[in-house]
């Protein structure tokens, strides 16, 4: 249920939830190499979806995403493939829920219009830069890297609001798909009941993606997403 909730929540505000994932698995007392395998594969499904429903709806533009997913696919499978301790993981990962606890309330309480600024295509060598950077630390700890990558391109005017879910969908799914190869080596940790899981993120992100794309309000949303975020992340730390 909690898996279900949580992609839902996120599904809502076109993310794919593995920082969520982490933070539940985080609460339960799942190890490190649990937490990052069961989050990228529940991240994979949830981002497969996404993208799916942004590529049916002509909302997506290959030119935006191509930029970042060069570096960025082959970081993530070498951000997978490292598998830190667990006096390193988890105050590492409790810094990356903080920081996207604080980029999503940023993102949640600010006066700027979506769409308000010219848009302007982003340089291809800080697309490559931000690509590899963020597909490095997303594949390391098991998040999809889309949590980062949306307020740089909403910073930077480098697209609209939807125009910049669509990226970010397609990015998770690509990070997802180049850290789980990575962490191949580790997936015998994947806990037995992955395929529950994958059954209630799939019902959640559906759900999330309609209701949040219809009725639900993206502020509050993000806001309660933040606050989760970041009791996770203290808990984590500390």
């Amino acid at each position: 249920m909690a898996f279900l909730v949580t992609a839902l929540l996120y599904a809502a505000v076109g993310q794919a939830g593995a920082s969520g994932y982490i933070a539940v698995m985080g609460l339960a007392g799942f190890g490190p190499l649990a937490m990052k395998t069961t989050a990228l594969s529940l991240n994979l499904l949830v981002a497969t979806i996404g993208s799916i429903l942004f590529v049916r709806a002509g909302q997506l533009s290959w030119r935006n995403v191509w930029p970042f997913a060069i570096l960025g696919f082959p970081f993530s499978m070498l951000g997978g493939a490292v598998h830190l301790p667990e006096s390193i993981y988890f105050p590492a990962i409790g810094g990356v829920l903080i920081l996207s606890s604080l980029q999503m309330a940023r993102t949640a309480f600010s006066n700027k219009k979506a769409g308000s600024d010219r848009m302007v295509m982003p340089p291809f060598a800080a697309a490559l830069a931000v690509g590899a950077v963020i597909g490095f630390v997303s594949g390391t700890t098991g998040t999809g890297g889309g949590v980062f990558l949306a307020p740089v391109i909403l910073a930077m005017n480098w697209g609209t609001a939807r125009e910049t879910a669509a990226t970010t969908a397609i990015y998770n799914l690509i990070n997802s798909l180049a850290a789980l190869i990575g962490a191949y080596a580790v997936w015998d940790h994947i806990p037995s009941s992955l395929p529950a899981w994958l059954v209630a993120v799939a019902v959640g992100g559906s759900t999330g993606a309609y209701l949040g794309s219809r009725y639900l309000s993206d502020r509050w949303l993000r806001g309660a997403l933040s606050l989760l975020l970041l009791m996770s992340g203290i808990k984590l730390i500390w």
